[in-house]
């Protein structure tokens, strides 16, 4: 693919509100949010990535709640992390970005098949996954188009600035979840990635500015992602697919369960043991059939893991 931009997605309005900005180069999301989406100042973005070993501490030097460590070894199917652009204020690739990675490269071939039209990150960060997505799927000739959203402005421009330097193209937005964008995309999103805030912390912690945005969870870290599942089977189209990672402390059964009640069907993609968390990455797609025949949710106890919908009982076209 040729580096540069792509038309944007026709979107049915482009007045955007203060609260779902476009995201542009700093030196513009320092006041009022811009009208119209832009690329990085440095135009070729290289300059702009920075290689994460060398311009981002660890988050235990940081001092900061762990969700997983950095890791370099990565495939061509993916962003390379020298070009992942980095920021003190920007969660970096760890073990749970890629798991969802690798969670998607395993359904590629179901990807390419979808021929999805638009794709979505919401909290997109680095931008490590939503450029991966992008990649994976980059042979397609349908022109799918890419979405990401943050509400820290610095995700943004560091989404950006990844994107660039891979060559890819995505529209990248500064707000909450999809606030701002719900009745616009009602519908069109194909293929959702998220890699949501899912540490237990203090209620207080939710909404912080920042980097503690990537990772304040609240009660059992579901207080975020209760909010994102609404909004999310808002844009999904009739046959989307969600992907999302969760934490063992987060009740993915509960999730799951939550889900069918509401017509989606699931499994788990892939479950990673990292040396502090159990990893799920989730996925779920409309079935009509999911609502009606749902069974009460047995509760929880130390064999909780075997009720989990794995791959083995997917269903066909899933």
């Amino acid at each position: 693919m040729t580096r540069g931009r792509r038309d944007p997605f026709p979107w049915p309005s482009l007045s955007f509100p203060q609260h779902a900005a476009p995201a542009a180069a700093a030196s513009h999301l320092t006041g009022s949010p811009p009208s119209s989406c832009c690329s990085m100042a440095d135009g070729d973005g290289a300059a702009a990535s920075r290689n994460l070993t060398e311009h981002s501490a660890s988050a235990a030097e940081k001092g900061l709640p762990r969700r997983g460590k950095s890791s370099s070894g990565r495939t061509l199917n993916t962003a390379q992390i020298p070009l992942v652009a980095s920021h003190p204020e920007v969660y970096e690739p760890c073990d749970d970005s890629f798991a969802l990675v690798d969670a998607l490269l395993s359904d590629k071939a179901q990807l390419l098949a979808l021929q999805p039209r638009l794709c979505m990150e919401v909290g997109c960060g680095s931008g490590y996954v939503i450029t991966s997505l992008a990649i994976m799927l980059r042979q397609l000739a349908s022109g799918t188009q890419y979405l990401a959203t943050d509400i820290n402005k610095h995700a943004a421009e560091t989404t950006q600035a990844t994107l660039e330097a891979h060559g890819v193209h995505a529209d990248v937005m500064v707000t909450d979840i999809v606030s701002g964008l719900e009745k616009r995309l009602a519908g069109m999103v194909d293929v959702v990635v998220i890699n949501p805030p899912y540490v237990p912390t203090p209620e207080e912690e939710i909404g912080c500015k920042g980097i503690a945005s990537s990772w304040a969870g609240g009660l059992n870290g579901r207080q975020v992602i209760d909010r994102i599942l609404p909004a999310v089977r808002e844009i999904l189209s009739e046959r989307g697919w969600l992907y999302m990672v969760t934490l063992e402390d987060n009740d993915p059964l509960d999730i799951c369960h939550l889900m069918s009640e509401m017509g989606y069907a699931s499994r788990v993609v892939l479950k990673r043991c990292t040396e502090e968390e159990s990893l799920f990455v989730l996925k779920f797609w409309r079935d009509p059939h999911t609502a009606t025949n749902a069974s009460p949710k047995s509760p929880k106890s130390e064999s909780w893991f075997s009720q989990l919908p794995f791959k083995s009982l997917w269903h066909k076209g899933s």
